[in-house]
């Protein structure tokens, strides 16, 4: 009589909370005297909805059922508590205890599929997650990456530029002859490139102003370097720019995707983590995830950046194509991920405890909802790999960039 009564409890509860769902689409969902109202997701005309007898409201925030299922509205699929994602067609069905009825079988079968019922299966809690919270505290962890890079010993100073989609900045590195790195200092500068605000004198003092502060600091004139991004090579100003570089005497590197995403696995994959780990750059105009193959080769894919949006792209088309792309990384790699970028940064930076190295990013819902248009297509892009990949440790390398891998591949 007791397991039953707790049982009956949890149904009521998860009636109640489900019935937050409907509000502001009809009546609030009310569970009818003795027995909680039955309620289920069902796909409809392309939409994962919450359907009851009466009422349907279109599922807009990720769900997390009792059993451990959830339920990503985005890519219309199921996740298992495995871990398996099943696509949801048109007519199936996803009980509140996870089960999951194909319309296909149904029909053959012959038979009329009955409402779900809450109290049908037992679940060890209810873990219903309808919503972010409106304005949450930043998120906390207890999780810390306890790992010492090796430092250079001795080694020469030597400076890099980066002309990225989001970023104007500058690296001075110490690399000794066996290829241990430091960063020794960082300037991050506002984005002339996307913006267009540039002309070519602005150019070429800003330019001159990053090159004199890398002479000054004792980095020679022949170990400075520039690099632009793949994602500023879209942008018509970028010409502009290199030919102002040109001008001024220096070799400018244009990289391809393919490119930056090897040089930022160079650098940001710490050695002992080859055989475990990918990396992830979260850039503005364009996404890198890269790892090393069985035979210690690099593969790397490329996928949207956070600014997807100014190209109108729909976010259920984005993570359909992260998902895609982030599925082909090794199981066996995805124990960690290392991960940089704009919006990562952001993210560590909620979390970073005093001066540590590396910080272990929460997972994305913990964010809540997020400031900003290109926050939240970050956020879009971090959860479809954590929704493709299962990977529970993402780390963000506090002095990592795909710049320093160029310099590293240098002889």
């Amino acid at each position: 009589m007791l397991r039953s009564s707790i049982k009956f409890k949890k149904a009521l509860l998860t009636a109640a909370l489900l019935g937050g769902l409907l509000t502001g689409f009809g009546a609030r969902a009310q569970a009818p005297a003795g027995a909680p109202q039955a309620y289920w997701f069902e796909m409809q005309n392309g939409t994962l909805q919450l359907r009851s007898a009466n009422s349907a409201k279109p599922v807009t925030k990720p769900v997390t059922l009792p059993n451990g299922a959830r339920l990503d509205y985005q890519t219309k699929s199921v996740v298992l508590a495995d871990g398996t994602r099943q696509p949801l067609r048109e007519g199936d069905t996803v009980s509140l205890t996870g089960v999951v009825t194909s319309a296909a079988t149904a029909a053959a079968a012959a038979a009329p599929m009955p409402a779900p019922v809450v109290a049908a299966a037992p679940a060890p809690a209810v873990a219903l997650l309808v919503a972010p919270p409106a304005a949450p505290a930043a998120p906390a962890t207890a999780a810390r990456f306890d790992y010492a890079s090796p430092v250079p010993v001795k080694g020469r100073l030597k400076g890099v530029v980066e002309l990225g989609s989001s970023g104007f900045n500058s690296f001075i590195v110490r690399i000794d002859p066996q290829k241990r790195w430091q960063l020794v200092k960082a300037e991050y500068g506002n984005s002339l490139v996307l913006e267009n605000l540039a002309t070519g004198e602005d150019v070429r003092r800003g330019l001159k102003a990053y090159i004199g502060q890398m002479l000054d600091f004792g980095v020679s004139g022949k170990d400075v370097h520039f690099v632009v991004s793949s994602g500023a090579q879209k942008a018509d100003v970028t010409a502009r720019i290199i030919r102002t570089l040109k001008e001024l005497g220096y070799r400018v590197n244009a990289v391809t995707p393919e490119r930056e995403a090897v040089l930022g696995l160079r650098t940001v994959l710490p050695p002992a983590f080859v055989a475990s780990a990918f990396v992830v750059d979260l850039g503005s105009g364009n996404t890198k995830l890269s790892w090393l193959n069985a035979k210690g080769e690099p593969v790397a894919l490329e996928t949207y950046g956070a600014k997807y949006y100014e190209a109108g792209v729909a976010d259920e088309v984005v993570a359909a194509g992260v998902l895609a792309k982030a599925r082909q990384v090794p199981a066996v790699q995805r124990k960690t991920c290392f991960i940089i970028g704009g919006v990562p940064y952001e993210l560590a930076k909620k979390l970073r405890q005093d001066k540590e190295p590396y910080t272990v990013l929460a997972a994305p819902a913990t964010y809540g909802e997020p400031e900003g248009a290109k926050l939240k297509a970050g956020l879009n892009i971090y959860r479809s790999i954590v929704a493709a990949t299962g990977c529970e440790q993402f780390v963000f390398p506090w002095d990592a960039n795909f710049t320093i891998g160029y310099l590293l591949a240098l002889p």
